[in-house]
């Protein structure tokens, strides 16, 4: 028979143990990243590499702070982020409309297929002093830079997203009754909707990845142009530091993009934890 120690530890255990399982379930999922960092770490600290090309973490966190306290890094870091937002926003109004017209449209489709088949191999980053010439160093040629390169993602992902849309949902809600509207806005959309969200989680990083290389050819302000700056000087720690903000940056921006799909698809299972 259980002495009442026992008993009384059992609720104990089951409150521990869902804990300690949600716990090893993280560590398994990220000890790939504190394993690069412990090499990062013994590499730098060897001496087989100079310190100032290859700086520990201390050193890389140390100037994140200076950074930090200073209020540089916000403002570069607003800079990009006003960038980022308005770009990558133009692109989804306009790649999500482009693909669904294209889908539903036939001229639509033959007008810019073409164009996408032609244009989608071509870098476009090479178009950035056009965009420059046109509107300048300033705000406007980094956002059309990025809506122009996010575009293309989210355009294609739509357009075959609508068309994987099985006719079979089409042609029973026009038996009950629906017309083309409530088909379009009930079961095409919501069927291409995780094609579609796909396509903004590639444009997503594209949008980050531009900014930075627009920032760093030609700018003022931005994380670029503090790493490029931070090149140019030679202080290889204040370059990390950038990039460990433009990477943690990067992964926020990608999981609250996997939290909004998660509510918007919300009957398709998410394979992507939020953390």
């Amino acid at each position: 028979m259980a002495s009442t120690a026992q008993v009384q530890a059992a609720p104990a255990r089951a409150g521990w143990q869902p804990a300690a399982r949600a716990l090893l379930g993280i560590v398994g999922r990220w000890y790939s990243v504190a394993v690069v960092l412990l090499l990062w770490e013994l590499i730098a600290r060897s001496g087989l590499v100079n310190p100032r090309l290859f700086p520990s973490l201390e050193v890389i966190w140390d100037q994140l702070v200076l950074l930090a306290s200073r209020g540089t890094l916000w403002n570069h870091l607003a800079a990009t982020l006003i960038r980022v937002g308005a770009g990558f926003g133009l692109a989804c109004v306009g790649g999500v409309l482009l693909g669904l017209a294209m889908a539903r449209v036939r001229w639509v489709d033959r007008l810019f297929e073409p164009l996408f088949s032609f244009g989608y191999p071509i870098p476009r980053v090479a178009l950035y002093p056009v965009f420059v010439f046109l509107f300048g160093l300033g705000h406007l040629s980094k956002i059309a830079m990025i809506g122009l390169e996010c575009l293309y993602p989210i355009a294609v992902n739509t357009y075959y997203g609508t068309r994987a849309v099985n006719e079979r949902y089409v042609w029973a809600a026009r038996n009950m009754g629906a017309n083309e509207a409530q088909v379009f806005c009930k079961v095409i959309v919501p069927g291409a909707l995780p094609q579609i969200c796909a396509g903004l989680r590639i444009a997503l990083p594209v949008a980050l990845v531009i900014a930075i290389l627009t920032e760093m050819i030609g700018a003022t302000e931005g994380m670029g142009y503090l790493i490029a700056y931070a090149s140019a000087s030679l202080s290889r720690a204040q370059v990390f530091a950038g990039v460990v903000v433009i990477a943690v940056v990067g992964f926020v921006l990608d999981r609250l993009l996997a939290l909004v799909r998660r509510r918007l698809v919300f009957w398709e299972r998410e394979s992507v934890q939020l953390f």
